[in-house]
């Protein structure tokens, strides 16, 4: 009887409360909902953007309006100053992470795989870790000079912890079943490793490295910011210099969409490489 009452009381609830695809907990909403949320995600700042900026409320030296900046971005492509920043902008980007991506993903996979070599390494990683990575500059300079190498190392070392312990960290989700399994079929144990533990961790190492590719640019706009003549921190620097906010906003737009077309990248990747973890 009591089973029947509360039965008849959600029943009533769910009726008083109209059924929505909006608030659905951990479900997929229509690809028709989908797209006209993320229109309205990027629609709604830039409305925003150009009424302000054309409201006369704020001074154009603080606030360019759109058209402002979209001249600032053709006066700068025509004349090829923004794709030599974007060019070694990416340059450095790519190379200081990919170097950070080579080291960490064995090194994380291993140990997280291994306890003898976690308790080795997890200490003393731990420490650097909390060592903001810009505080190594002077000590780059000081040894490297003001090259392409202290800008490529500054971004090797903030996220070639990250991307470890991270990686790492994914190893204590594979399914001691599986590994065991594995061994009772047979298996040695570089077959586990390779063809058990690295299939089931790599969804969480491409979303690692989606994660820290952020902090890699966050790092090659600070080691530009400090000593270069040419990449987009430059530009934003130059910008600030002698007050051309537009360029300053170029700057930041840019490197944003770079950000997301880079991100997008990583989740084609994820798609197409771990198919059966999508599903």
């Amino acid at each position: 009887m009591t089973n029947k009452l509360s039965k008849s009381k959600i029943d009533r609830e769910q009726k008083m409360l109209p059924p929505t695809v909006f608030w659905r907990i951990a479900e997929d909403i229509p690809k028709s909902l989908n797209w006209v949320l993320i229109c309205l995600s990027i629609g709604i700042p830039l409305c925003l953007w150009w009424i302000v900026s054309n409201s006369g409320l704020v001074k154009p030296l603080f606030l360019p309006t759109p058209l402002q900046v979209l001249s600032a971005i053709q006066r700068l492509w025509l004349t090829g100053e923004l794709p030599k920043d974007i060019a070694f902008s990416l340059f450095r980007v790519i190379s200081g992470f990919s170097l950070a991506a080579i080291i960490s993903i064995p090194l994380g996979t291993l140990m997280g795989t291994f306890a003898s070599l976690r308790a080795l390494l997890e200490p003393i990683i731990g420490i650097v870790r909390y060592m903001p990575a810009p505080a190594f500059i002077p000590l780059l300079i000081l040894y490297f000079g003001v090259g392409e190498t202290t800008k490529i190392l500054l971004i090797f070392i903030g996220t070639l912890f990250f991307n470890t312990l991270m990686i790492m960290d994914a190893v204590k989700f594979v399914p001691k079943e599986s590994i065991e399994t594995s061994y009772t079929l047979g298996a040695k144990r570089s077959q586990v490793l390779f063809q058990v533990i690295f299939p089931f961790i790599l969804p969480n190492i491409i979303d690692a490295c989606r994660v820290n590719m952020a902090a890699s640019w966050n790092l090659v706009i600070v080691s530009e910011l400090v000593a270069a003549t040419e990449g987009l921190g430059r530009r934003i620097s130059v910008g600030q210099r002698y007050l051309k906010t537009d360029e300053i906003f170029v700057g930041l737009i840019v490197i944003g969409i770079i950000g997301l077309a880079i991100d997008l990248l990583f989740r084609l990747l994820q798609h197409l490489s771990c198919r059966w973890a999508s599903r």
